[in-house]
């Protein structure tokens, strides 16, 4: 490989596994505002898998081909002008633009408001498992939900990569959480701090739980619709797996009245099952944060948060690191390296 190309896991176009390979491609330079990061390690999200598929197109179409991964941690190689936060040599981990990707790679450039020095009591395949997760937990349980002392949230599926942050976060900010596991994740799932535990293979959560102040859905369908129901009126469900809504289009993504009008539609049957037990409805897609990002580095080295690693797979089986993803065993999160521990 020479110095002007890389190695990167590229999505040519969309469709099932077989439209990604690994290949060599130019190594990307930093321009203004931007650093180069010599890639140690990368996160797996179900978002990677949607993307390639083409279920987020309506949202988020690129030009391909392009470089997968939506999150990393690695070192710094250069700096574009006008950095001033980072140094070469510094040990970083950073959410991708979302509009570029770019996470699977052995080079990748990062905006300097979205990277962070990652936390100093964990590895590079640690750190690469936080970015997505861990802000989209915070941001949903912080910034939507609320959550604060004495607050009674319901985070269903806390065993997934999402889960485990949220469960812990939202103890972090005093409430008290309920969650669902099967009997393989309760372990887990109360060692992570949950108060109560569901066992979703034998009991059903709306026979358990009733006037919570809020849900963080991380299943969509059923269970989602189903929360409502447990909610107090009033209270606040706020989901990663449901349907967008016309306030995802403004606030997260930006995007105009076409788009609005599409998700008013698409989420009519579920913002009127909110409506019918006096709830509000938001689905989020979170945003790159550096700051935020540098706050769950605190919280990680103060012993605080814990980042739960599923498994490990080498960049050349990278392919088979997202079929594992897809399979839906993965308690806490996937990681590929892209160079291997010294």
């Amino acid at each position: 490989m020479s110095s002007t190309t890389m190695q990167a896991f590229v999505l040519t176009r969309y469709g099932g596994p077989e439209a990604t390979a690994l290949r060599a491609v130019p190594r990307p330079r930093a321009t203004r505002g931007d650093v180069l990061v010599r890639v140690q390690a990368a996160g797996l999200n179900p978002v990677d898998y949607k993307t390639r598929d083409g279920m987020l197109k309506v949202v988020q179409r690129y030009p391909l081909p392009v470089v997968m991964g939506n999150e990393l941690a690695g070192v710094v190689e250069t700096l574009g002008d006008g950095v001033t936060s980072f140094k070469p040599g510094d040990r970083v981990f950073a959410r991708m633009p979302k509009g570029a990707m770019g996470g699977l790679a052995e080079y990748a450039v990062v905006p300097e408001n979205m990277l962070a020095k990652m936390p100093t009591s964990i590895d590079f395949t640690t750190a690469a498992g936080v970015p997505l997760a861990g802000l989209t937990a915070l941001q949903a349980l912080r910034d939507e939900l609320h959550v604060g002392p004495g607050s009674r949230v319901f985070i269903p599926g806390g065993a997934g990569g999402v889960g485990t942050f949220a469960i812990q976060l939202a103890k972090w900010l005093g409430a008290e959480v309920t969650t669902t596991a099967s009997p393989r994740g309760r372990a887990l799932v109360e060692a992570l701090g949950a108060d109560s535990v569901i066992d979703y293979t034998s009991e059903r959560f709306e026979d358990r739980l009733s006037d919570m102040d809020g849900v963080f859905d991380l299943l969509g369908g059923e269970t989602l619709l189903t929360s409502f129901g447990v909610v107090r009126r009033g209270g606040k469900v706020v989901s990663i797996a449901g349907m967008p809504e016309p306030e995802t289009a403004r606030k997260d993504l930006g995007r105009g009245v076409f788009l609005q009008s599409l998700f008013w539609l698409a989420s009519y049957r579920i913002r009127a099952a909110a409506r019918k037990h006096g709830v509000t409805y938001r689905y989020l897609f979170m945003h790159p944060d550096g700051r935020e990002l540098a706050e769950l580095a605190a919280l990680i080295d103060a012993g605080t948060l814990k980042p739960v690693i599923d498994r490990v797979f080498p960049f050349k089986d990278v392919a088979e690191a997202f079929a594992y993803l897809e399979s839906g065993r993965a308690k806490g999160k996937v990681v590929v390296e892209i160079l291997p521990r010294a």
